[in-house]
């Protein structure tokens, strides 16, 4: 098998062919494995752009014998008391606690005139907390399917709304602004998905993995590495080669032919089939997901600052909501959102810390200014300088305290990863987050091309670490099935 990219599918897919008998190897652009699971240093300071919250990090669900299996766990862990915090202009202060217990008693006091909803949230989260949901409905049978749908039936009214709309029934006007923002500042985000992250939360399968993760992502290189893969760094694949419709090797872009009886792609799939394959193999279903990109608005630019600056008591992550709104990038800021990496000592010198600042623009604005490179650099310069003047209104003297500043954008990620647009490998195919969860089957084939598979973004649209991982599983469990050969796990 030939496996393009060295992402977290491309990984899975070489670990898991090795351990059922197939010889792999994958061909990377990058020099470091994880694709955009990934993180870079700067004098001192890791800058980690990836994770958020880690799946699968207690030993009693399903995800967390899928990170097992793969060599990323165990590990070290940071464990976290809240998903995140809201600060509000006036100095009021909600952690969004793991703890359903302790979680009601901060919320009656924020709200007491709220207590009856406050009651019914913290009842829907232990609710969630009865089983592995995820795991459940990710990698059960039919049969666990709907026993875990059955054991989340109390909370039922949760799937009818989103997180914006639930937030409309609190009384408090604080709590009104803040909790559309608790799912990643993303007021649409299903009101359930919050309440399923939370009761992981609670269950102490959710945390942060020591290092980060371009250090999760080494782990599971050397459980490949171990099991007789080979990884070509620095090796881009310009063409797939394909013969009587059966995909039979690639091309690489030095002109370097090399064959392999299956060709697996977890590089971008708009690239991969309309660069790769030269359009080849499309029905209007790929035609429509490989149409000009959406130039939606979302994650476009990060501000990372390492400071002088101790941050071990500052929340995990901190939404500031703003006295009025302020234009960055393009985009009218009514809140900041930012990871504050004071619970993993390893990101920074002793005594310093890592914030990590989201910012929502498009990629056509910074496409735009990147076609002048001095406009470029000096709109990044801007847009760092704003944030840090946002940040000096709640961490007094940190402009001061400022070493080192870098800000990646969309663009960035085109550069290194390849995507499309950046980050989200998916053109034009909407990610669906119920369906991805619990549908295990993947859009990993395309029409009229045999010995081909996608695995990754593209094929679970979902992009979570772990379903991106469990699609290479499952497609070398396809295989083993097609060559009529048991699936293992043990090699």
């Amino acid at each position: 098998m030939i496996i393009i990219g060295a992402g977290m599918g491309g990984l899975a897919a070489g670990i898991y062919g090795q351990l059922n008998g197939y010889q792999t190897r994958i061909f990377e652009m990058h020099n470091i494995p994880g694709g955009q699971c990934t993180a870079w240093k700067r004098h001192g300071y890791t800058f980690d752009v990836c994770i958020h919250h880690l799946f699968g990090c207690s030993p009693a669900t399903r995800i967390n014998r899928l990170w097992q299996e793969l060599g990323a766990m165990p590990r070290e862990l940071a464990y976290t008391t809240e998903c995140v915090s809201v600060a509000s202009p006036d100095g009021r202060l909600f952690h969004d606690y793991y703890d359903p217990d302790r979680l009601e008693a901060h919320l009656l006091d924020l709200s007491p005139s709220d207590a009856p909803l406050i009651k019914e949230y913290v009842n829907a989260i232990r609710v969630f907390a009865r089983m592995d949901i995820w795991g459940a409905l990710m990698f059960g049978s039919g049969g666990e399917k709907l026993k875990s749908l059955w054991s989340i039936l109390p909370a039922y009214r949760s799937f009818r709304y989103n997180m914006q709309q639930y937030a409309a029934r609190f009384s408090d006007p604080f709590l009104r602004q803040a909790f559309p923002l608790l799912v990643y500042s993303l007021p649409d985000a299903p009101f359930f998905l919050h309440l399923a992250r939370k009761a992981n939360g609670f269950n102490r399968d959710v945390a942060w993995p020591v290092g980060g993760a371009a250090q999760l992502a080494r782990s599971i290189e050397t459980r490949y590495l171990a099991l007789g893969g080979e990884v070509h760094y620095r090796q881009r694949v310009e063409k797939i080669i394909t013969r009587n419709r059966k995909a039979v090797g690639v091309r690489l872009e030095d002109g370097t032919e090399d064959y392999a009886d299956i060709v697996i792609s977890n590089a971008d799939g708009r690239k991969t089939i309309l660069n790769m394959l030269d359009g080849m193999y499309m029905d209007k279903r790929i035609r429509e997901y490989c149409g000009e990109p959406l130039d939606e608005t979302n994650w476009a630019a990060h501000v990372f600052l390492g400071v002088s600056r101790d941050l071990s008591r500052e929340p995990s992550a901190l939404i500031m909501l703003l006295d009025r709104p302020v234009q960055i990038a393009g985009h009218s800021h009514k809140s900041l959102e930012m990871q504050l990496y004071g619970f993993d000592k390893t990101l920074a010198p002793e005594g310093k810390g890592v914030i990590k600042v989201e910012l929502f623009s498009t990629y056509s604005y910074w496409r735009e200014l990147y076609n002048n490179k001095a406009a470029y650099d000096e709109e990044k310069a801007r847009t760092a300088g704003l944030v840090i003047d946002l940040l000096e209104k709640r961490f007094a003297g940190i402009k001061e305290q400022v070493e080192v500043i870098d800000v990646p954008t969309l663009v960035t990620w085109e550069r290194f990863m390849g995507g499309t647009h950046g980050f989200v490998n998916m053109p034009n195919k909407k990610m669906n987050l119920f369906t991805g969860f619990v549908n295990q089957a993947l859009d990993s084939r395309l029409p009229g091309l045999d010995n081909f598979y996608l695995v990754g973004a593209w094929a679970t649209s979902l992009g979570a670490l772990f379903a991106n991982a469990q699609s290479g599983k499952t497609v070398i469990k396809d295989i083993c099935q097609r060559d009529g050969k048991r699936f293992s796990v043990l090699g």
